[in-house]
């Protein structure tokens, strides 16, 4: 192969195609991408697990109580709360799980991928830059989101540093944008698009609540959970998609290379 041709090639491979154009969606890549996307569902499993082993003189609820203070290090009062945490390693440790599960998302499902939402077969159209633009958002928008939560999970909200917020409010913004902009992405590809941007939707208007009122409100767990479960479950959703479809696609290449 001539450099000549060589270089278009390397071009396509950047961005996730294969030489015929269109993107590559039976890559073990794509695969392992949206399993890390849908890991990040463990979050539930670990949050029950540690809410059933509190140890605060009130017990915990999902109503009135941080998802914070499920990580907080020492027992004790903090900001008029009482709190006792015994399992606040595991709360971390899902924190920065599920930060890294988001990280390798954007790192390895390509932005052609997300153009056209897996779906084999299709072309995305290198004349609109519209949806190329859009996915390589959700991209750096899905890595900035992992890698607050990755911080929140290192740095539990007791330690008194202006990192946990910082964390917090990354994964929130970070989150919900790029669920936000992933629906509308997505509307002519698959039905779950709806249901993605409505996620980002809920978040960021729980998120402008939440600033407005600065938390003081009737149910703070409430509004906290309405700002971070839509990104967990929206980004599970997505992951789910692109999972299948690639599951999916390589699953039609293994039956082709048989009956050949």
């Amino acid at each position: 192969m001539s450099d000549r041709s060589a270089a278009p090639q390397a071009s396509l491979e950047r961005a996730g195609l294969i030489p015929d154009g269109l993107p590559d969606s039976a890559s073990t890549r794509a695969y392992i991408g949206g399993w890390a996307q849908l890991s990040v569902v463990q979050y539930f499993v670990a949050e029950s697990a540690v809410i059933e082993a509190w140890a605060g003189p009130v017990p915990y609820s999902r109503r009135t109580g941080f998802i914070s203070d499920l990580g907080a290090i020492n027992c004790g009062d903090y900001e008029g709360r009482a709190v006792c945490s015994p399992l606040h390693l595991l709360m971390n440790a899902s924190f920065v799980v599920q930060g890294l599960g988001l990280f390798l998302g954007a790192l390895l499902v390509s932005t052609a991928l997300l153009c056209i939402a897996a779906r084999p077969g299709v072309r995305p159209d290198p004349q609109r830059r519209k949806p190329w633009l859009g996915a390589a958002a959700v991209r750096i928008l899905t890595a900035f989101a992992g890698a607050g939560t990755v911080i929140v999970g290192l740095v539990p909200e007791d330690l008194l540093s202006p990192w946990h917020l910082l964390g917090a409010v990354t994964f929130f913004v970070g989150g919900g944008t790029a669920l936000l902009v992933l629906g509308i992405l997505w509307l002519r590809h698959t039905g779950m698009s709806w249901f993605i941007g409505v996620c980002g939707v809920v978040t960021l208007v729980a998120l402008a609540v939440g600033g407005l009122t600065a938390m003081h409100v009737p149910e703070p767990g409430t509004l906290e959970r309405l700002m971070a479960y839509p990104v967990t479950i929206g980004y599970s959703a997505a992951g789910l998609v692109i999972a299948q479809r690639v599951r999916s696609r390589r699953a039609e290449l293994r039956h082709a290379r048989a009956s050949g």
